[in-house]
């Protein structure tokens, strides 16, 4: 028994269409797995520091190459444009002084003229040098005894606006924001009646909390690229083959 086979049509042809529909098939799949991983490392931001870290959260950015036209060997890059944050938390570092210093001097929430930060000069904190030169500021410790609270003295300033709002001040050197609170007045008298503001905690070193798995996003990504691959590719046949049927 002899059994004979030929190629009908231009084998050249055949092949070039092959390849044409792989390298789309393959911009495709990189493409979609790119964005979802830097989708990903956002969402984790957000979900481990909460909404208002929805800038760190859209410093992920990404890049597909080629930039334009098509490929067999496309790449897909995410990065961050706050590298030294994003690698603190996803490693847990160790954070100690630099230059030999005994204690990081870390700022508290009230460290922010009228509890506000990055808006112009209202919203500047106060330094640990101008902490020294005030001559003002003074020591607590922690009850654990790990590291000390660096306070103000916290006085009365005078009253603006309509509503007469207490004003705090703390040591002279900065407002302390109270907010639009519920209670707002009853919690500054408090503040007032204790007479102090903590402004930094120092403590010898901090160990951050693991929170980011950037490692594990890329992997998953990894794993899930042959299969976008597989089925964009089907697709690309599929399509193919209903524009040659059709009149």
């Amino acid at each position: 028994m002899r059994l004979a086979a030929r190629i009908v049509g231009d084998l050249r042809q055949v092949l070039a269409a092959e390849v044409r529909a792989g390298e789309r098939a393959a911009m495709t799949a990189i493409r979609a797995e790119t964005e979802q991983v830097k989708q990903e490392l956002r969402r984790q931001v957000t979900s481990s520091f909460g909404g208002n870290a929805r800038g760190i959260a859209n410093a992920w950015r990404s890049q597909v190459f080629p930039r334009s036209g098509q490929s067999l060997r496309p790449a897909g890059l995410v990065w961050t444009k706050v590298p030294n944050v994003i690698d603190a938390f996803e490693r847990g570092a160790l954070i100690r002084a630099k230059g030999g210093g005994k204690f990081l001097a870390i700022p508290t929430g009230f460290n922010a003229a009228r509890g506000r930060r990055g808006r112009g000069e209202k919203g500047l904190r106060v330094t640990p040098a101008q902490m020294v030169a005030s001559g003002q500021g003074f020591l607590r410790p922690f009850k654990s005894g790990r590291g000390l609270v660096w306070c103000l003295p916290l006085r009365q300033g005078e009253q603006t606006g309509r509503r007469r709002r207490t004003r705090l001040l703390a040591g002279g050197l900065a407002e302390i924001g109270t907010g639009n609170r519920k209670g707002r007045e009853a919690w500054a008298r408090g503040m007032l009646a204790r007479g102090i503001v903590p402004m930094f905690l120092l403590l010898p070193q901090v160990k951050l909390a693991k929170r980011l798995d950037v490692k594990g996003a890329a992997e998953r990504g990894l794993r899930r690229l042959p299969g976008r691959f597989v089925t964009a590719w089907g697709r690309t046949h599929a399509s193919d083959e209903s524009g040659r049927a059709a009149p």
